[in-house]
């Protein structure tokens, strides 16, 4: 069974900073573990590393879909498994790091993902519905019919909410119950969380959207709409991004746009936390004083878990 080391934690908890001093330590290669990474021209908005950060350090399963190009757990799963596989031969600790709880669940533990039938009709009237009637009003809808799906997924996350109502309508049967999920194991893993106090990591989250604005953050949002992507469709319906199509669309206000940006990624800082508690086989690791301790402490909890018979550099 492959080793993997799986490194989470909410945004901006600095996990870029701390994989890329364990991967130096642990002869390491880093798999992506955010699901909006994945798209290309999605580069400020999801706080992507740009190739003169990486250090040398091979990192994978960035830029690999178009934007309009839908990407699913199940596709996260068989991609990642390959990596794992090339990155072991090599001799090389597979590194897995992000926030998307159940993308990173999906790799460590067995799940498995039912033959879901789709409909292109059925979901463009039903995202016909959510523009007209807003999100949180399909929501409402899928808590009757589906009430685990609709726990889990965001009122506000379109693109989720109207997957699980078109499987509803083509199957008869709620989604949560054709995605069944085990215990078990498929990987010996080690799977590590970085936490700090909460008003140090929404102050930085603040200050990390400031600095994507900056950085030019509205213009990257204009080329994807220009590339003819729909607000509701892809990354553009990611926290953060549809915010700044809000103001695009003069739904709101630049300060208002960017106050909501900054107010919706805490709140899905606090949903990242809360899913991550619920792994009871986690371990935190404390990254207020620095990605450099935090990574000999992440170091040492590896040489624990496989007895130092990885050679740390």
């Amino acid at each position: 069974m492959h080793r993997v080391l799986a490194l989470v934690g909410p945004t901006a908890s600095g996990k870029t900073a701390v994989s890329l001093a364990v991967a130096r330590a642990l002869n390491g290669e880093i798999i992506n573990g955010d699901s909006q990474q994945v798209y290309r021209g999605c580069d400020i908005g999801t706080a992507k590393i740009r190739p003169d950060e990486m250090q040398g350090i091979p990192h994978h399963l960035l830029d690999v879909k178009d934007p309009h190009a839908q990407f699913s757990v199940a596709e996260f799963q068989q991609r990642v498994d390959g990596l794992i596989a090339e990155i072991s031969a090599r001799g090389r600790l597979p590194i897995l790091v992000g926030g998307t709880g159940l993308y990173i669940r999906a790799v460590l533990r067995e799940y498995t993902f039912a033959e879901l039938d789709t409909d292109g009709a059925v979901r463009a009237r039903l995202n016909t519905e959510a523009a007209r009637l807003g999100p949180p009003a399909l929501h409402a809808r899928l808590a009757q019919v589906d009430p685990p799906a609709a726990a889990r997924i965001h009122p506000n996350d379109q693109l989720r909410i109207v997957r699980a109502l078109e499987v509803w309508e083509l199957t008869g049967q709620p989604i949560s119950t054709l995605q069944q999920q085990a215990a078990g194991a498929r990987y010996d893993y080690l799977l590590v969380g970085l936490t700090m106090g909460r008003d140090h990591l929404y102050t930085r989250i603040d200050q990390r959207v400031d600095a994507m604005l900056q950085a030019g953050w509205l213009a990257e949002v204009q080329a994807l709409l220009s590339r003819g992507l729909r607000p509701e469709q892809g990354p553009l319906a990611a926290i953060g991004y549809k915010e700044l199509v809000s103001y695009l669309r003069g739904l709101a206000t630049w300060p208002q746009a960017v106050e909501w940006a900054k107010r919706n990624t805490r709140r899905y800082a606090k949903r990242q936390l809360t899913w991550f508690r619920r792994e009871a086989d986690i371990h935190w690791v404390d990254v207020e004083p620095g990605p450099a301790v935090a990574a000999a402490d992440i170091v040492r909890l590896v040489a624990g878990k496989w007895h130092c018979t990885i050679e740390l550099r």
